[in-house]
């Protein structure tokens, strides 16, 4: 990556509190992504999220990049810098909440894993922002898991955001629930919107090493963001021996999913319900960034 600054006679077509600077395709190509998400990014985050080989955008060869408050964003969107910095500051009292929601919840021996997601793992929320959580229960406890976990918060008080809910500040939102037996996003989910949220997974609590687990099965996301995790490193170490559970605990996890599965059956639109994962996502975000894209990619392409 060269920062390679412009001529005066070109810095006085601008504003004097940015400067134009020259980047290669990749570094471009990262810069519009984090835009639709009005999140510059630093040099050293520019790094870190740089576009891996699988990010082919088009049209690029016109987009000009300023820098300004140490940040670098797309010409004309110097303002997003400000919003970065009060949104920092807003991610940081969100993810204490999230920290002491997990330890509350650490004690459940069948809860492998808590992960924050979504805007806040980029400390990128805002003062309404809900508190995504990724979860990762023990072989053949998912369902189980669950009904223990929302009686916990409930008795501690926490508030959750239910399905329809409109007050999101602050609140849990559940809405990834995987199976350590199945912790693979399957090909037809791989693509740059899921491989960033992968990415940028925060956890705050890690037993057994189940985050380290998550990056080695979906190790594809670096070939969208080869620097955002250590996704290569080990991921031949996805193997494990995970102990049989009984008929008597095989028993209550039906019953506790078959219970479950009644409840929330009316309410499900595209939401994904198995034995072994819960993905609550109504909203299909990767069509809308996919959209929004669209003038980088052609309408035919995908990523």
């Amino acid at each position: 990556m060269s920062l390679i600054t412009e001529t005066n006679k070109d810095k006085e077509k601008h504003s004097k509190s940015s400067q134009m600077i020259l980047l290669g395709e990749k570094e471009i190509s990262s810069l519009i992504y984090h835009d639709i998400f009005d999140y510059p990014l630093t040099p050293l985050e520019l790094i870190n999220w740089t576009a891996g080989e699988k990010v082919v955008f088009k049209n690029t060869e016109d987009i000009k990049i300023s820098t300004k408050n140490g940040f670098l964003f797309l010409d004309g969107k110097e303002g997003c810098t400000l919003k970065r910095l009060m949104r920092k500051r807003v991610s940081k009292r969100k993810i204490e909440k999230a920290k002491k929601a997990a330890k509350i919840l650490s004690f459940l021996p069948s809860l492998k894993m808590i992960g924050v997601t979504g805007a806040l793992a980029m400390n990128n929320a805002n003062e309404e922002s809900d508190i995504d959580f990724l979860l990762v229960t023990s072989k053949g406890a998912l369902w189980t898991t669950r009904l223990l976990i929302l009686a916990v918060l409930r008795m501690f008080g926490i508030p959750r955001r239910k399905y329809g809910d409109k007050r999101t500040k602050d609140r849990l939102c559940l809405n990834i629930w995987l199976d350590e037996s199945d912790l693979a996003w399957n090909k037809k989910s791989r693509n740059i919107f899921t491989a960033h949220e992968i990415s940028q997974i925060i956890p705050i609590l890690n037993k057994n090493s189940v985050y380290e687990k998550l990056l080695s099965v979906n190790s594809w996301i670096t070939d969208y963001w080869p620097n955002a995790t250590n996704a290569r490193a080990g991921r031949e170490k996805t193997k494990s021996k995970q102990k049989r559970n009984g008929p008597v605990t095989r028993l209550i996890e039906l019953l506790a999913r078959d219970m479950q599965y009644k409840y929330m059956k009316k309410k499900i639109t595209r939401e994904t319900v198995t034995s072994t994962r819960a993905l609550f996502h109504p909203v299909d975000w990767a069509s809308v960034i996919f959209s929004k894209l669209e003038v980088y990619m052609g309408k035919k392409s995908s990523l």
